[in-house]
């Protein structure tokens, strides 16, 4: 008891202080010049030059900027007119475009005021190094026109209740499946069923097939909750989430068994579950957007499959995602699957040999 009490808060401590931010940095950006002037590409280094903004892309195209957005790859397209220099110079209005991904709407919003503020600051040092060509209202010199594109309303129920289900439903796979086995333990029927004609995979199937099921069930009763409630959108396949679901919980409950060949104690295995908990959640996506994580921070969510499935769940149902867009994540969760349920199958051999 000592380890969980003392040291897992010590590591929750070192590595969520870091990871746990609200500031929104690494905004992943695809630039669209249709100028190629001195001064678009001057605007384009105003982006570039600060620690929010990072390029995804540079093409005169706005369709592979779209594309771009449309597989996860960006969150924002500022689009550069044509005679965007000439323009200024001859004292007409111009127009930018901006383009965010507002899955997230608070992180849109964010994004949407870093940019502008960009923008006023070019408008502004244009106008000290040309006062002879600034306009009679210099406000007006350039005119932003934004566009939120897959939550036009900046809703955030929208992008937090999908990764609210996927806590829900992990919660139920890993907890219940680590202390199923460990109340087994406890009680000392354990040792009762080593010895009979069962074999292991019959009783690892026995053990987690029903919380598999129930798993399903409550991402099922969530969904149907949050239409009603709170009206989330169900843009894309439900068969593709429950297919996603039915992999991930795969994950869940391996990491349950493999808690429970850990521990002995129903108590030693919430305690370690709810330890693993808290960092899949808090570094997962769920509150905090993984591209403002530190870097380091970034590639140990790789191996968080809460991460992965957050993602799906909010690509399918608020963007309208294909297989093919979240092929990636499937991969991954699949591959962890078959890694946790052999090394909790190899362990569970071992401890009851």
């Amino acid at each position: 008891m000592l380890p969980i009490i003392f040291l897992m808060p010590l590591i929750q401590l070192i590595i969520l202080g870091n990871a746990a931010t609200y500031e929104i940095k690494n905004i992943d950006i695809y630039i669209v010049n249709k100028d190629r002037t001195p001064v678009s590409r001057r605007l384009e280094e105003d982006f570039l030059s600060t620690k929010y903004f990072t390029i995804s892309g540079y093409s005169s195209q706005i369709s592979e900027a779209k594309k771009s957005m449309q597989e996860g790859d960006t969150d924002m397209i500022l689009v550069i007119p044509r005679h965007f220099e000439r323009d200024l110079k001859n004292k007409h209005f111009d127009k930018l475009d901006m383009l965010f991904n507002a899955e997230n709407g608070n992180s849109a919003a964010v994004s949407q005021t870093y940019a502008q503020s960009i923008v006023q600051r070019f408008t502004r040092q244009w106008q000290r190094n040309h006062p002879s060509l600034t306009p009679v209202k210099p406000q007006k010199l350039i005119n932003i026109d934004t566009v939120n594109w897959y939550n036009p309303e900046l809703d955030y129920t929208s992008y937090m209740v999908p990764g609210i289900l996927v806590i829900l439903v992990t919660m139920i796979g890993m907890f219940l499946s680590g202390m199923n086995i460990v109340k087994e333990k406890e009680v000392g029927t354990i040792e009762q069923l080593n010895v009979t004609p069962i074999k292991r995979y019959q009783f690892i199937i026995g053990k987690l097939a029903p919380f598999w099921i129930l798993g399903l069930g409550e991402l099922a009763f969530g969904l149907f909750a949050a239409w009603i409630i709170f009206g989330i959108p169900m843009v894309g396949s439900l068969v593709l989430v429950f297919f996603v679901a039915a992999i991930y919980l795969l994950v869940v409950l391996g990491l349950g068994l493999f808690i429970s060949t850990m521990t002995d104690t129903q108590q030693q295995a919430m305690f370690i579950a709810w330890f693993l908990m808290v960092v899949f959640i808090l570094m997962g996506g769920l509150f905090t957007p993984i591209e403002s994580m530190p870097v380091w921070a970034q590639k140990v969510t790789f191996f968080n499959p809460i991460a992965h499935f957050i993602e799906v769940m909010r690509r399918v149902l608020v963007k309208g995602a294909h297989i093919s867009d979240i092929k990636n994540q499937i991969i991954v969760l699949g591959s962890f699957a078959i890694a946790i349920i052999a090394l909790a199958v190899s362990r569970y051999k071992k401890v009851s040999a």
